[in-house]
């Protein structure tokens, strides 16, 4: 049986990246940029004026003159006009071009103004360039600005306007199939019978799988064996580059999809993985297809292990260098937190036990455990910010002891 780590080594070796497609600026946000993007003139591309007030020469003021005439008015959006003599002043608002032969804004809180003079009433500076956003301070011309591999946020999405980029190449957005099966299970808006239940896993994981990034197609099928192979079939031929199956990988009666998925052309890779909950999960890849999660059908079981596998494999896929060994295209990686209580855990399994993050005064990450009725209880879930990842052993983990949490 495998450990985490290595379930985890064969997940990633499967990831490959995704192809690059171009879309228009606002349809970026969120996906992964393809493409370096360079800054096409200098930032800013002029000196800036960064305060309102009045645009002067240093040296005239350092000399004594305190009162200078207005000449004109500078306003943001106009050519640049300049400085007439350095007697006189430039009245400037934030973001216009700096006056040729000025060196420093006054704000206007530092003068009074009257009938168009004003006069400053603070003292001269030791050097000029106050109030003044020079032109190139942030970035020249030519450097680079966002890397590729740099998902698309707000910030990067403005700096991209800034440059022109009305298109931009991103990588294409991961296609997942999440399919649940069994006959227990109904759709939301039916009234379930007193052996029914409601479908919830595949909607947490179309969420999960959707904030990193996905285009997820939700599916249902049955547990008869003849519709799980019609749909699967079918599945496996639609251009997925996932395939996440929630229930029947165990190794009870109804649980045929380890034998279908063989059937299938889909190659086993795993199954069964040290841990808990989520050990019958199932992993493979079909030729020319797409890899295949079978996760356990217990809420618990199926979030964790998505959360721990699945979206790993979503985020490497997802950078153009291709996975590491050690984090996904964001990074990610478990943080440490400490345990707020004492655990207890028998089993010789790696064990995720949901917890509650907080920080207290001297900075530490705290992990408090979350009481989990087993792994059929998604309630369990509800206000867990991440999971300790505990190991086989030992058997006692005490309150103090410092593990790895994955942030859910």
């Amino acid at each position: 049986m495998l450990t985490p780590a290595e379930a985890t080594a064969h997940v990633l070796a499967t990831a490959r990246p995704l192809p690059p497609e171009t879309v228009a600026l606002p349809h970026a946000a969120g996906r992964i940029l393809a493409e370096t993007l360079t800054a096409d003139r200098d930032f800013p591309p002029f000196n800036r004026v960064a305060m309102d007030g009045i645009a002067v020469s240093v040296a005239a003021w350092a000399g004594g003159q305190t009162a200078f005439e207005i000449a004109h008015t500078q306003y943001a959006g106009e050519p640049a006009r300049p400085l007439p003599n350095p007697q006189q002043a430039v009245e400037v608002m934030t973001g216009s071009v700096l006056p040729v032969g000025a060196d420093t804004v006054i704000r206007y809180e530092d003068i009074l103004l009257h009938d168009n003079r004003a006069t400053i009433q603070i003292a001269p500076p030791a050097a000029p360039g106050v109030n003044i956003h020079r032109q190139a301070a942030d970035r020249r011309a030519g450097d680079a600005l966002l890397l590729a591999g740099t998902r698309l946020g707000p910030a990067e999405l403005a700096v991209a306007a800034t440059v022109g980029a009305a298109e931009i190449a991103v990588l294409r957005a991961p296609r997942l199939a999440v399919v649940s099966t069994g006959d227990e299970l109904v759709g939301i808006s039916a009234t379930p019978l007193a052996h029914q239940i409601r479908r919830s896993n595949v909607y947490a994981l179309q969420a999960l799988f959707t904030q990193a990034g996905a285009d997820v197609s939700l599916f249902h099928l049955s547990d008869n064996v003849e519709e799980l192979r019609v749909g699967l079939t079918n599945i496996l031929a639609a251009g997925f580059d996932a395939v996440v199956l929630s229930g029947a990988v165990s190794k009870g009666r109804a649980d045929h999809l380890p034998g279908l998925l063989r059937e299938l052309h889909v190659e086993e890779i795993f199954h069964e993985v040290q841990q808990r909950p989520g050990k019958p999960m199932w992993f493979g890849a079909k030729d020319g297809g797409p890899v295949v999660f079978g996760l356990p059908g217990n809420p618990v079981s199926t979030f964790l292990t998505a959360c721990r596998y699945v979206r790993r494999w979503l985020r490497a896929v997802q950078q153009p260098q291709g996975p590491t060994e050690t984090a996904d295209a964001t990074g990610e990686a478990p943080q440490p937190a400490m345990l707020t209580v004492d655990i207890n855990f028998k089993p010789a399994l790696t064990h995720f036990v949901p917890v509650r993050l907080t920080v207290d005064a001297e900075g530490r990450r705290l992990a408090t455990p979350l009481r989990v009725g087993g792994s059929g209880d998604m309630m369990g879930l509800v206000g867990a910010d991440a999971f300790l990842e505990l190991p086989p052993e030992p058997a006692v983990f005490a309150a103090g002891s410092v593990w790895p949490a994955w942030e859910l």
